[in-house]
């Protein structure tokens, strides 16, 4: 019996709509550790966790109650002999984290593939997300110790113009920019709020679609390496795909254009200036201008529709990385769910509050 909401959407049709992916996504990672092989499948694991992050239960005992009562509809939708136990279910929650982020980025490329997103202009953002508890203060730099009771020892402190100082985590994302129309998620990571942009995006840069032509990020992103990355191949030639990050004067260093040119210096000072110079062109301003149109929304549409405003689900680094892959995957298979019935929007709201 199919579990049909009021509207139409179907959570057997979600299911069946998430499973070739997250197949794909366990043939390009498969198990290679020595032991007998699981009883369950990473990818029969996965679609689990998206169901029960889909119905936002927001504890691992409350998500492990919710699927345990469907087991038959799952069992059968995942061709499941047998239904993990609770403890099973909680082991493998926490190690479920590299598994849906690739799972994403398979997921951005069947949007694109599909003509749900338009990958050409892609922005990338870091927000936070406070964590469980009470923070870690610090006193002349370290952590007061003890800690205070129920605080979350693998949260860190992170800053951002729109939050302030935050102690929890952080998520990652590379979303589309389209002239028209909310942005997609194609990328994405989780990580302790103090994780630098510096080295949270070096990942993603080779991940990028091969149509990406322009990639859009504030001033945090402001690096050498990251506008060589994206503009030249290895051999130091132009690849067509331009860096538009504003440029950030740190410490005592002059500003750009006071350095002498000469050797290695002077051709990150000659790129450096042309990256500029695209940035404050007219083409560059009216591109530049889609990120604040994109990504900022989508942090809201995320956390709003998750339940991610205030704080994390869970205690603890790997539950919380899990559940943030599992929320992304979750907006990009609804998004997707929502062009299938031919509503080209992001207005999933309605959809899982129907489920």
């Amino acid at each position: 019996m199919q579990a049909r909401a009021p509207n139409g959407a179907c959570l057997e049709q979600l299911v069946k709509m998430a499973i070739p992916t997250f197949r794909a996504a366990a043939r390009e990672c498969p198990r290679t550790q020595p032991g007998r092989p699981p009883q369950f499948q990473d990818w029969q694991i996965g679609v689990l966790i998206l169901v029960a992050v889909l119905n936002r239960r927001k504890s691992k005992s409350a998500q492990y109650h919710f699927l345990d009562e469907r087991r038959t509809q799952l069992m059968q939708w995942l061709g499941m002999v047998n239904f993990p136990v609770r403890s099973t279910y909680f082991i493998r929650y926490r190690h479920a984290y590299p598994f849906l982020q690739l799972a994403v980025r398979l997921q951005g490329r069947r949007a694109i593939a599909k003509g749900v997103a338009q990958p050409a202009v892609v922005a990338v953002d870091k927000s936070l997300v406070g964590a469980k508890g009470c923070p870690w203060y610090r006193n002349r730099g370290r952590p007061i110790q003890p800690p205070p009771p129920g605080v979350d020892r693998q949260a860190g402190w992170g800053r951002s113009k729109h939050d302030g100082w935050v102690w929890g985590y952080s998520y990652e994302t590379v979303v589309t920019a389209p002239g028209r129309g909310a942005g997609f998620p194609l990328l994405a990571s989780a990580a302790p709020a103090n994780l630098s942009e510096y080295h949270s995006f070096k990942d993603k840069i080779p991940q990028l679609p091969p149509e990406t032509r322009h990639v859009l990020a504030d001033g945090g992103y402001d690096s050498n390496g990251y506008q060589e990355a994206i503009e030249y191949d290895d051999k130091g030639r132009p690849t067509g795909c331009h860096f538009l990050c504003p440029m950030v004067r740190r410490g005592a260093k002059p500003k750009v254009g006071c350095y002498p040119q000469r050797g290695r210096r002077g051709l990150l000072l000659k790129r450096r200036k042309a990256r500029l110079k695209y940035l404050q062109s007219a083409l560059g301003q009216r591109l530049y201008k889609r990120r604040s149109k994109t990504i900022e929304p989508f942090h809201d549409w995320l956390k709003n529709s998750f339940e991610l405003t205030d704080r994390v689900w869970h205690r603890g680094l790997q539950n919380n990385q899990t559940q943030l892959m599992a929320a992304i995957a979750a907006y990009q298979l609804l998004v997707l769910y929502n062009y299938k019935k031919g509503k080209r929007n992001a207005q999933i709201q309605a959809i899982l509050d129907r489920l």
